[in-house]
């Protein structure tokens, strides 16, 4: 995965009935647009966040 600060990431819930959490990048700290990622998610917590299967991005551009 490659992002750009301001792109937002859905990590899609693995349980029915279990909400996705949304979350805008804060800052990008691997090489090329590589994790690891500083993510505020829309609930306020803010975590350093290496992005599993259940993950979808979302940029700048395509935000809704």
């Amino acid at each position: 995965m490659r992002a750009a600060t301001g792109d937002r990431l859905v990590i899609h819930g693995k349980q029915v009935g279990q909400t996705d959490r949304r979350g805008e990048i804060l800052e990008v700290r691997g090489e090329n647009g590589g994790p690891p990622y500083l993510v505020k998610f829309d609930d306020g917590h803010e975590t350093l966040l290496y992005p599993g299967a259940d993950c979808e991005l979302e940029r700048e551009h395509q935000a809704r």
